[in-house]
């Protein structure tokens, strides 16, 4: 209790101090940068010096709020660029400052590579630059969440500073389309109606945010881990999937090299969306008389999910019940919708970002509030 009330107060700290990093004043000039873009090219404020319009959106891989915008924004620069618009967004981020437990509406983290990734995936149609390195430009241009636009007149004066809209939801409908508004008002030459707007998403995971991460490794470190037997109608029980929960379900075994060496990343799927209605099961396929010996792999691993043992020594009874398919070799996995809907089954190991993909893009789980 008092280590989780000491989380609280560090977390409060962190989330609520608008003056850490103030944001840029309105009639302010654009600072200049030097940042990689995912293309591997590096990009100034010179390397924009054509645009009429310039707006820098303050964004991220892992947000649900930063991927609920992504296609407006894409249709934002799509739209205007005709008219001398140009969009550039930087991930401010620094990928070690971002919990896995933050990390529940993503596939992807934060980090250079997997921007690259993102960019790829959702043909971003702008620059992509990442600053979660130094921060150097991030703490110049004061971000509040992602995502955060700023927009800059022909003279690289801030003339907008805010949210793109008031709804963060795709398939809601906004009322106030802010950043719009500036954008078309300025490349018009005209005064920005609302120049200065709140913005929502997900807080800025400034460097000295780390401590948070640590903090969550060390309370990893405090969860139980449990290994119960199993019989073949409670096999056939959690392959019905009666949770109303997306399942993960991996057979393993401690004699299985690739097995023990893949639990980690199984792990660290399940800390990154057990806040949703999703869950990790483990069964482990070593005899019955191996239980303590199946426990203290477990424990070494830290695996505090639902885990289970087979109670009986026939090695082709679980594999019949588990999935007649499946041939037998081991890593074997499944993922369950609930109702038993059996959506993937790998015998082998998985695809790490292939797996996220699909829980976070299950309507189970979901990338968006």
């Amino acid at each position: 209790m008092k280590k989780l009330f000491g989380l609280l107060i560090v977390t409060i700290l962190f989330s609520f101090r608008p003056d850490e990093h103030p944001s840029l004043e309105i009639g302010a000039s654009a600072p200049n940068f030097s940042l990689k873009g995912v293309d591997g090219k590096m990009y100034s404020l010179q390397s924009f010096a054509k645009a009429k319009v310039l707006a820098i959106v303050f964004t991220c891989n892992h947000c649900p709020t930063a991927q609920a915008y992504e296609e407006r924004i894409k249709k934002i620069a799509a739209e205007y660029k005709a008219n001398g618009l140009q969009v550039v967004a930087i991930s401010p981020n620094d990928p070690t400052s971002v919990r896995l437990d933050e990390m529940g509406y993503t596939d992807l983290g934060d980090t250079y590579e997997d921007m690259k990734i993102r960019a790829k995936n959702a043909s971003f149609n702008f620059p992509y630059l990442f600053d979660g390195d130094t921060e150097i430009t991030s703490k110049k241009y004061g971000p509040v969440a992602t995502p955060h636009i700023f927009i800059f007149d022909e003279k690289r004066i801030l003339r907008y500073s805010g949210r793109i809209d008031d709804v963060e939801k795709p398939t809601g409908k906004p009322k106030s389309l802010d950043a719009r508004n500036a954008i078309e008002a300025l490349l018009a030459g005209k005064k920005v109606p609302v120049e200065k707007t709140k913005t929502f998403g997900c807080s800025i995971k400034w460097k000295e945010k780390g401590v948070l991460t640590n903090n969550e490794k060390e309370d990893w470190a405090k969860e139980p881990v449990t290994l119960e037997s199993i019989d073949d109608e409670g096999i056939k029980k959690l392959l019905k999937n009666d949770s109303g929960k997306l399942r993960l379900v991996n057979v393993w075994a401690t004699w299985c090299g690739p097995c023990v060496a893949e639990i980690p990343d199984f792990l660290n799927i399940n800390r990154m969306y057990r806040h949703r209605d999703f869950e990790l099961v483990t069964i482990s396929a070593d005899k019955p008389d191996k239980k303590e010996k199946a426990l203290a792999t477990l424990k070494r691993l830290q695996a505090s999910s639902k885990n289970y043992i087979f109670n009986s020594d026939d090695a082709y009874k679980l594999i019949e019940l588990i999935d007649p398919k499946w041939q037998g070799a081991l890593p074997y996995t499944l993922l369950i919708e609930p109702n038993g809907k059996i959506i993937y089954q790998k015998q082998g190991t998985i695809n790490l970002l292939k797996m996220k993909t699909m829980i976070v893009e299950n309507p189970s789980v979901g990338r968006y509030f």
